[in-house]
């Protein structure tokens, strides 16, 4: 049995003494830096490229360029992204500079300053093309961005259920809805840094923070044109990720500096760091999006009818974008069972940032528009919100709009009362009040608050999102486990490449081990995270970590186990595990099994909104995460206060600009995220334990789950406070008192 237990995590001691190393904080013997130099060209042709002056800078090594990349080109299912824009390449389209965050040359050398110097100093001649900088522009494919693919319409999802006349004519009330969802950045806690080396066996090493050991050296293998067993990752300490660093940003670069250097003879680490600007500028984003659409529900508050379509823009590459719709398409219509359902959905390439995953990957747009919908249908109807969702939301046998049922383990009803009850909130009847105790609330820290502006008011969302990769992409988890002593086992060793990046994986990982083998925690050694000394964990994402991680631990553990009985000594054992097979969308219907399993989650929120000021203060947030069973309860509650901090970054404040393909505000002075006095007064988790089925120990995964249904649940709440829908967030102070003062709202 798995005992709930909210151990330290073990990573504490080394961070909180400052011994553990971050990528970069590795400083090896006789190392080199280097600097990558961007584009800065949202579109434009490469016409020449002189490094003459940059090259005469005392202390260069080595200047990279196209020419120098074995295999130019790279991506996460579609290698449309060259590693350096340029000339002579092996890639024929690599001479044209699709984002202003492309890289067109790698400079090493002694210090970072004639890196930095020498950066400066070389001269490029672009050729400008026209910048592709809306969804609606790009439609039109006057201007076609990746000439081989033939559109800018880069993927397109369609579901169709039922029968819409049907539906409408069933329908006593109709709301229809445009939403605008908004870039968001990572801001993680490092940027990306890390170290290249080649190791004492000749393998490209690169230690760097990233999301999935075993598909990073996969594409810095595929673009040094090297078998993979000749290409090593480590991952060292990881400053936090979110999404932001599954794709690659400088891992293949650092590879590739080493390998030219070793093949001049020269055998010595480089090191590359981002400045926080670099950061934001140089890699993905939360995909901006637009939503059309329109919802039907009978008087009784039952929903007839969905149609929408969705407008996500993936920027000038693919990435996970595919991915990312896929999920949005299914979730734009919440967790709820709907008869009748006409849903499309584009990805559509720009010239700007590229939007790829970012904790929820689609769900947080598709459950803003979902249960903003819901709410304004319960004020239509004169319902309560959680009456109207109880009355729809999924069940066990319900259909979702891809006509299969979900896995069995369905909660989303027990979360939704659950979060209700916690939050004082009625099934049905009358609003109540706005409870609780109440601090001072300044708009602006200097002055005193105006008690006359002030406005209250409390709202409610709910959503689901899956476990795991979804449809037909492949997926499974490895795990060795090596068990140590004579007669009774005195250590156990676990090998596993999943990444901790500062959730606390690894810690869990340890406990699933012990309770696996029936041993003291204390008698559990890892050895994480390094391709050459274990099997593909898959990623750090999709929530599915310690779902996937615990079943491959719980393999692991019975076969070494079995080794032990029959004598084996040392026991050791690699188990491979692989879940249950899920499908692609029906190109014409979208009919599929997406899933293997989902995680269930629901928020109420109390806000106080200053109408003279357009200041928003989050004052509690209630959180019922379904989490299967709880392995780590303080971890699960680090989980849900920290994914509620970010969406309420989302949510409010957290704007990033760009224009013509050129992002505005590179600095956190300027793209403003929450700090200690901005984010919510009081965040409750409510941890449920609805076993899933399947899930290790009835563990569900649940990281990003709480993100979800914040933002939604907060613009119901200043509803609820003034009497206007906000369709668009981040729900910034000009932005609230701009459209407060539109619709006459005055103190």
């Amino acid at each position: 049995m798995l005992k709930s237990q909210s151990v330290y995590r073990i990573d504490a001691p080394g961070k909180v003494t400052g011994e553990t190393l971050y990528g970069g904080d590795i400083t090896p013997d006789n190392l080199l830096h280097g600097k990558v130099m961007f584009s800065n060209q949202p579109h434009a042709r490469m016409i020449s490229m002189d490094t003459t002056a940059a090259e005469a800078v005392p202390g260069v090594v080595a200047i990279l360029t196209a020419k120098d990349v074995p295999v130019n080109g790279y991506g996460l299912g579609v290698s449309d992204q060259p590693v350096l824009v340029g000339l002579n390449s092996s890639n024929p389209h690599a001479d044209v500079s699709r984002w202003e965050g492309d890289h067109v040359a790698v400079i090493i050398a002694e210090t970072e300053t004639a890196a930095a110097q020498a950066r400066s100093l070389i001269r490029i001649e672009w050729e400008p093309l026209p910048i592709v900088s809306t969804m609606e522009e790009a439609l039109k494919d006057e201007v076609i961005l990746h000439p081989w693919h033939g559109s800018n319409l880069l993927k397109k999802f369609q579901i169709r259920k039922g029968d819409m006349a049907t539906g409408w004519a069933e329908a006593d009330v109709i709301i229809e809805g445009t939403y605008h969802l908004p870039w968001q950045e990572h801001a993680y806690l490092q940027p990306e840094a890390g170290v290249g080396t080649i190791d004492d066996q000749g393998r490209v090493t690169v230690e760097f923070g990233g999301q999935w050991a075993h598909e990073d050296r996969e594409q810095v293998a595929h673009s040094l044109g090297l078998p993979e067993e000749q290409v090593r990752i480590i991952y060292p300490a990881i400053g936090g990720a979110f999404g932001g660093k599954e794709d690659m940003s400088l891992q293949i670069v650092l590879g590739l500096a080493v390998k030219h250097l070793h093949e001049r003879g020269i055998n010595r680490p480089v090191r590359i760091i981002w400045t926080r600007e670099e950061s934001i500028l140089g890699h993905h984003k939360r995909h901006q999006a637009t939503v059309y659409t329109k919802w039907g529900a009978t008087k009784e508050g039952k929903i007839t009818a969905v149609s929408a379509t969705v407008h996500m823009d993936s920027g000038a590459y693919t990435y996970t974008s595919p991915k990312v719709l896929g999920n949005f398409h299914l979730m734009v219509t919440g967790p709820y069972e709907i008869p009748h359902a006409h849903i499309d959905s584009y990805a559509i390439t720009t010239n700007n940032v590229p939007g790829g995953a970012f904790r929820g990957f689609g769900g947080p747009q598709g459950a803003f528009a979902a249960e903003t919908q819901m709410n304004k249908l319960a004020e239509a109807l004169g319902l309560s919100p959680v009456e109207i969702r109880l009355k729809n939301v999924l069940r066990e046998g319900s259909l979702l709009t891809v006509q299969t049922p979900p896995p069995p383990g369905i909660s989303m009803a027990e979360v939704v009362e659950r979060c209700a009850s916690e939050a004082g909130w009625p099934v049905s009847g009358e609003r109540l009040a706005v409870n609780g105790e109440r601090l001072p609330f300044n708009s602006i820290q200097s002055l005193p608050g105006n008690s006359q502006a002030l406005r209250r008011g409390r709202g409610i969302a709910c959503s689901f999102k899956n476990v795991g990769f979804s449809f037909g992409a492949p997926e499974k988890c490895d795990a060795i486990i090596e068990l140590y002593g004579k007669t009774q086992i005195e250590r156990v060793v676990l090998r596993h490449a999943g990444a901790d990046v500062g959730q606390g994986a690894h810690t869990a990982f340890r406990q699933m081990a012990a309770a696996a083998v029936g041993v003291d925690i204390s008698l559990v050694e890892l050895d994480m995270s390094d391709t050459a000394s274990s099997g593909n964990s898959g990623s750090a994402s999709a929530s599915r970590l310690t779902w996937m991680a615990g079943n491959s631990i719980r393999g692991a553990a019975e076969a070494a186990l079995t080794a032990w009985a029959n004598e084996e000594r040392p026991a050791i054992a690699h188990y491979r595990y692989v879940p249950p097979g899920t499908q692609p969308y029906n190109e014409e219907t979208g009919v599929c099994m997406p899933n293997f399993t989902y995680g269930y989650v629901a928020e109420a929120v109390e806000v106080t909104v200053d109408i003279e000021t357009g200041h928003i203060r989050v004052d509690k947030v209630v959180c019922a995460n379904d989490v299967g069973k709880a392995i780590n309860p303080m971890l699960i509650e680090g989980q849900i206060e920290g994914a509620v901090v970010q969406a309420h970054g989302y949510a409010i404040m957290e704007n990033l600009k760009v224009k013509d393909g050129r992002i505005l505000n590179p600095f956190l002075s300027q793209y403003l995220i929450p700090g200690i006095r901005d984010v919510p007064e009081i965040v409750q988790s409510v941890i449920m334990e609805v076993p899933d089925p399947i899930g290790p120990w009835g563990a569900r995964g649940m990281a990003e789950m709480p993100f979800l249904p914040l933002a939604p649940a907060i613009v119901a709440a200043v509803h609820d406070a003034t009497g206007v829908w906000f369709d668009e967030i981040p729900l910034t102070p000009d932005r609230v008192v701009a459209k407060l003062q539109e619709v006459g709202i005055h103190r």
